[in-house]
């Protein structure tokens, strides 16, 4: 029997960039040949897709660093170095990503809900292949002596939660027949006992009657408090968010502590709507189990009174004889069919999770700040300016210059002055320091417009 795993968390790392190259042309009888250094490749993007082949997040639960291919590093006469390979990790359909925070592994936003098949987004960009020395020639600057190193990767956890595609969901107390039903009702054959949690994971069964197909899920029983986390509610509860009609079961007999089914209707109802308020507002047939047994005519007549003086259909029926099945299952079937019409009507089209995350990256790396760290000590933070830092060949007079105009043109001189930063004072930025002089503009004039200004 596969194991059934729904929520876990992953390390992610798109590869490293390749290093430009910094070379000149050689050639007989030109002794004075260009630049011609190659870019580096561009490492590979970590991406997660939707399969529809695949059921459970298994392939995650003991394998949790993934890593992308490098580019590879530029070479000599203009030969560009190779991109990296990206590494597709393949999720079921209705799997929600999520970045967590790197230092309390809380979670931070969503980064997508993947609910087609296909569907995709970049979770882990590659780094940049830093540039040739081609790139840095100007009118006063004919033969730059310096290349771009690889921008290397980000590493990060992000989250990936497994939220059942179905139609609808059979949520009930414990041992009211869920589990029988579904069998019933479709090709599905979950382990079935008279005894409380049988049900241990989600069942997913296809049901046809007359022209309606749908999806069924037998999520596992609830208990009172399970929105508070009693039980395994949390667990099973988050599978019926994505349902868009809920099967409420009631054990008309009441089950081995002879409970209350107008009672057992109301615990549910509650947790429901405790757990997500619009749950409580979902289109909900509600199924009076085990109507075989003798005696419960008036159970049964009290509990339809409860279900339909709150707006909700009622079916009575038996998963043992199979009584009154056929006329629940077409039932159901056409509120789904009405669902999902509704549902096509106000569908709005895919979002490219992509392009959405990308943005997101370009707006983060435009950000810095600036911040004291003691007297004539200041940091400079931010993704992008810690960036243009670690592809700089700090041994390379050329390179540092070039990446004084860099920060000058991403605004990083004046927001240093603003902050009271006088010649003299010591910058960090990461892992590197340097003497502050202040921005001249003539010493720059010659480079060309820097990526990072959105020029």
């Amino acid at each position: 029997m596969s194991q059934f795993t729904d929520i876990c968390r992953i390390n992610v790392k798109g590869g490293d960039g390749g290093a430009g190259c910094m070379s000149f042309r050689r050639e007989a009888y030109v002794p004075k040949g260009g630049p011609d250094g190659g870019d580096g490749g561009r490492g590979g993007n970590v991406v997660i897709q939707a399969d529809a082949q695949l059921s459970s997040l298994i392939d995650y639960r003991f394998k949790h660093h993934f890593r992308a291919e490098r580019g590879t590093h530029g070479q000599g006469s203009r030969r560009d170095g190779k991109n990296g390979e990206d590494l597709i990790l393949k999720v079921p359909m209705g799997t929600v990503v999520r970045e967590l925070d790197p230092d309390t592994q809380e979670v931070m936003f969503d980064i997508a809900d993947l609910t087609h098949d296909g569907e995709r987004v970049i979770v882990a960009p590659g780094g940049t292949g830093g540039r040739g020395n081609t790139h840095f020639v100007t009118p006063t600057r004919r033969a730059p002596a310096f290349a771009e190193k690889g921008e290397p990767a980000e590493e990060h956890w992000i989250e990936l939660e497994m939220k059942l595609m179905a139609d609808a969901a059979l949520v009930g107390m414990p041992s009211v027949g869920k589990s029988s039903l579904i069998a019933r009702m479709s090709a599905a054959r979950p382990k079935i006992a008279d005894y409380p949690f049988t049900t241990l994971v989600p069942n997913l069964g296809v049901v046809r009657a007359g022209d309606y197909s749908y999806v069924v899920a037998d999520v596992p029983g609830l208990i009172e408090g399970a929105a508070e986390g009693r039980g395994l509610g949390h667990q099973f509860l988050r599978h019926i968010e994505r349902t868009a009609l809920i099967m409420h079961v009631i054990d008309i007999a009441g089950g081995f502590e002879d409970r209350d089914p107008v009672e057992d209707y109301r615990i549910i109802n509650s947790e429901l709507a405790a757990y997500a308020s619009a749950l409580a507002e979902r289109p909900q047939i509600v199924v009076a189990n085990k109507c075989d047994m003798s005696g419960m005519t008036e159970r049964v007549a009290r509990l339809k009174e409860a279900v339909l003086e709150d707006g909700h259909e009622f079916f009575a029926v038996s998963a043992l004889t199979g009584a009154g099945l056929q006329t629940l299952m077409l039932a159901v079937g056409e509120r789904v069919a009405e669902l999902r019409r509704e549902l096509a009507e106000t569908d709005e089209p895919t979002e490219d999770f992509s392009e959405l995350w990308e943005r997101r990256r370009h707006q983060r790396d435009r950000q810095f700040q600036v911040v004291g760290e003691g007297p004539g000590i200041w940091r400079v933070m931010g993704t992008g300016v810690e960036r243009l830092c670690v592809q700089t060949d700090w041994e390379n007079e050329e390179a540092v210059i070039y990446l004084q105009h860099r920060l000058s043109r991403i605004g990083v001189d004046k927001a240093l002055e603003d902050a009271g930063c006088e010649a003299g004072d010591e910058v960090r930025i990461s892992g590197y320091s340097f003497a502050y002089e202040g921005a001249d503009e003539n010493v720059y004039e010659e480079y060309e417009d820097d990526e990072l200004a959105g020029e």
